[in-house]
């Protein structure tokens, strides 16, 4: 098997050589959609690396020894495994393959700007979601600069809540290998995600959610993107949440990503026009069409051209028929706050206010999990919380996906959540409505089933017709 395989070469049936993001990148090359030109590492790279170093009885080592009932256990072994890697070099006659293909990338002489994404084989597969599990790094420039971001996505297959994740969904870890995407960097000036269904209600519509700049900060759940709702049908925009953003992530002077602040008149206006919004929809559902499945895609817009960096099969959709939710005249005077519905159904619990300087192990079974925006590293936290609610994020951010694969009712984009609760209070989430309700109304609600549906999408019919987030 190469080591090395450029993008044009890929179908979505190489997942197992390079990963879904890889495979996927391939497939929509070349079905010709707008995909900036990328390399890929193969799953042959990564055993290469592993084989010329002693690193794996160290793993395996290293994962015997967790316990389990800790969090920060868990987190320990990680770090240590991560740093074990890092102290690694690849081979140099690798090296000088790995030179060849990023050379190809640029004009001659030149020496551009890539980003580096990680592409494990069990990630984006129709039973799991592994998002946000591995690395991405963004404007990676120069030879050492990309060899030290390549060992970097090996070694984040080993993050903490990767090896959580794994060991939920019955995942062997010598089973999970790691491609590695090397992909021409597009500076966006604005971007986003897309679903080609409503991944919450699963009615028939495209969402698509819109943030200036580079879209990490959305796909984190930094900030609150727009969302934008078309009708699959007419193609006609039918509903539209603006939300405010103060800044975003850019290229700055050095050629290192920064933070930028947006100018107060653009703060709270829409980041793209309903045009663009119409044309990033089409490109979606041709792209839905191609697969005869729905999907879900990270898009961006560099110089008036949309380029498509990322799709994948949406792997939960929300059934709108079954999800429990509030009856509103019952409880209208007992809303504390509301935001963006990102995972269905309805829970009540104490709440827990987490930051980044707490451990883990402080969310217990049962709590409802309140924050800024959940981190990957929080999935442990995540699967005991009986709901979860954010002050930041869409419906593609972190908290929403992972939310949706526990089947948890999720609450995003509040904007104020962790000022206006507080630790202890019993509240009730909504994560079909978006709302967030003061005190224990469960009981009360209209529902026709006793958990959250969370269903597969049906395929879509196929059609004569086919066009073709840095």
């Amino acid at each position: 098997m190469k080591k090395i395989v450029d993008v044009n070469e890929l179908r979505v049936t190489d997942i197992p050589i390079v990963g879904g993001k890889g495979a996927n990148l391939g497939e929509l090359t070349m079905a010709g959609f707008p995909v900036p030109n990328a390399f890929v590492l193969t799953t042959a790279a990564y055993d290469y690396f592993l084989e010329n170093s002693d690193i794996m009885d160290f793993i395996n080592s290293e994962i015997a020894s967790i316990d389990r009932t800790s969090d920060q256990s868990l987190t320990d072994c990680a770090n240590r495994i991560r740093e074990k890697f890092e102290q690694i070099e690849i081979p140099a006659e690798f090296k000088d393959e790995i030179v060849k293909s990023y050379n190809k990338l640029f004009p001659k002489g030149k020496v551009g700007f890539v980003a580096v994404r990680s592409s494990a084989t069990a990630e984006d597969l129709p039973d799991a979601s592994f998002a946000g599990q591995q690395e991405t790094y963004l404007n990676v420039h120069g030879e050492e600069d990309l060899f030290d971001k390549i060992i970097k996505c090996w070694s984040s297959l080993f993050t903490a809540r990767a090896i959580a994740y794994r060991e939920k969904q019955g995942y062997a870890h010598e089973d999970v290998k790691l491609a590695v995407v090397v992909q021409k960097m597009v500076n966006s000036e604005v971007s986003g995600i897309m679903f080609t269904v409503d991944p919450n209600s699963g009615a028939k519509e495209i969402v698509i959610e819109a943030g200036y700049g580079l879209g990490e900060a959305i796909v984190g759940g930094e900030v609150t993107p727009d969302t934008y709702k078309v009708d699959k049908s007419t193609m006609e925009v039918k509903a539209k949440r603006i939300s405010t953003q103060k800044w975003k992530y850019t290229k700055g002077k050095d050629g290192k990503t920064v933070k930028e602040d947006i100018p107060a008149d653009m703060e709270k206006v829409q980041k793209i026009d309903d045009l663009r919004v119409k044309e990033i929809a089409e490109i979606g559902r041709q792209i839905e069409i191609h697969y005869e499945k729905p999907m879900d895609m990270e898009w961006c817009v560099e110089d008036d051209k949309v380029y498509i960096v990322q799709a994948r099969p949406i792997t939960a959709v929300g059934d709108m028929t079954t999800n429990e939710t509030v009856q509103t005249e019952a409880a209208s005077e007992d809303i504390i706050t509301t935001g963006l519905g990102a995972s269905p159904g309805l829970a009540s619990g104490k709440v827990i206010i987490y930051d980044e300087s707490m451990s883990l192990d402080v969310v217990k079974d049962g709590d409802v999990l309140v924050t800024g925006m959940t981190m990957p590293d929080m999935v442990p936290a995540m699967s005991r919380a009986a709901a979860i609610v954010t002050d930041e994020g869409g419906m593609t951010c972190h908290a929403a996906i992972i939310s949706r694969e526990l089947g948890t009712a999720c609450v995003v984009g509040t904007g104020n959540a962790t000022s206006l609760l507080s630790d202890g209070m019993m509240i009730t989430v909504d994560g079909t409505s978006g709302t967030v309700y003061k005190g224990d109304l469960t009981k009360k609600s209209s529902s026709n089933a006793a958990a959250p549906a969370m269903v597969c999408a049906d395929p879509v019919p196929i059609t004569g017709t086919r066009i073709m987030v840095n």
